[in-house]
């Protein structure tokens, strides 16, 4: 983790190499940690929390301070309490350390009543529709502007389901959000991604009725949606925006199991970083999916080397470090 006795490490000097300036925003996208109470292993043997704490020494390690984080839904596998106040510390921490913003997404395995108070520190809010006792509370969905860049929040989750819905109440609250147009766009956070999945039995979890999202984010300033659900990487197009999933930090689903076989490993856990950049340069949003651990590291240029680099000419960076010897 972090050392919060250390200083935040300042951003170096940008000198643009290629054609494209420096992202305007940094994000880190995880999902589905899936944590359980009191540091319990998942199945047995996952260790959860391990992963989450070296996700987060990663991103420290690269030196940038991200304007935000953003965990697509699942945080909890059980919704307990005492898993939303774990993770929570651990994040704090860090986003606090960087002065990022974190963004919290719902997921099927979330409780929303504990979502809101143990995760959010909110008081418990009304029920969705007031017809009994046993009347879920409402959907966690949120809106928040950093540096110009909106992100906002929809929860997909249906208390007692795993696959996902948006009620009418939702969508009319997500068009009102998008009537006005942020400085440098919008990102959608959701739990269940809007595209396809080649796992048969996924498609059964899905977000349904799909085409009513697509009506109210078609034509938006919304430049890329993100989600989880999958527990593998993927990426995708949906009313003609990105869609970007990330894998799971807790276990990934294996896509060369045998047809028609559903198999979760412990392996292939994975952050995503997002680099956002001014819609006026071209550059759009990238994704960069980074595999969670320690590796062998088999070549190394260092930050000498670059410094070399940047001072060459256009001309003299090409006939150093492009030129094939």
């Amino acid at each position: 983790m972090p050392n919060d006795a250390s200083p935040p490490t300042e951003r170096a000097p940008h000198v643009q190499l290629g054609q494209h300036p420096a992202a305007t925003h940094l994000l880190v996208h995880l999902s589905d940690t899936h944590f359980l109470a009191e540091a319990a292993p998942l199945y047995g043997s996952v260790d959860t929390d391990s992963t989450v704490v070296r996700a987060l020494a990663q991103i420290d390690r690269l030196g940038l301070r991200p304007d935000a984080l953003v965990f697509t839904g699942d945080i909890a596998d059980r919704g307990q309490p005492d898993a939303y106040r774990r993770i929570r510390a651990l994040v704090d921490t860090a986003a606090t350390r960087w002065g990022s913003a974190v963004v919290w997404v719902m997921g099927n395995h979330d409780d929303r009543a504990a979502f809101r108070a143990d995760l959010l520190g909110r008081p418990a809010e009304g029920k969705a529709v007031s017809t009994g006792p046993n009347t879920p509370p409402a959907p966690v969905d949120s809106s928040v502007t950093v540096n110009g860049l909106r992100l906002i929040a929809l929860d997909t989750s249906v208390p007692g389901y795993h696959h996902g819905e948006l009620t009418d109440a939702q969508l009319g609250w997500l068009a009102r959000q998008l009537q006005e147009p942020a400085p440098h766009g919008t990102i959608l956070a959701l739990h269940h991604p809007p595209i396809a999945s080649p796992i048969g039995l996924m498609t059964v979890l899905e977000l349904r009725e799909q085409h009513r999202l697509a009506r109210v984010v078609a034509g938006s300033d919304i430049r890329s949606i993100l989600g989880g659900h999958l527990h593998y990487g993927t990426h995708g197009l949906f009313a003609g925006i990105p869609v970007s999933v990330a894998a799971a930090t807790c276990y990934t689903m294996d896509l060369t199991a045998p047809h028609r076989q559903l198999t979760g490993v412990n392996g292939g856990q994975s952050l995503h970083l997002v680099h956002v950049y001014a819609p006026s340069t071209g550059g759009g949003i990238v994704h960069s999916q980074v595999p969670i651990g320690d590796f062998t590291t088999v070549t190394h240029l260092d930050a000498a080397l670059l410094a070399r680099i940047e001072a060459l000419s256009p001309a003299g960076r090409l006939d150093a470090f492009s030129r094939q010897r």
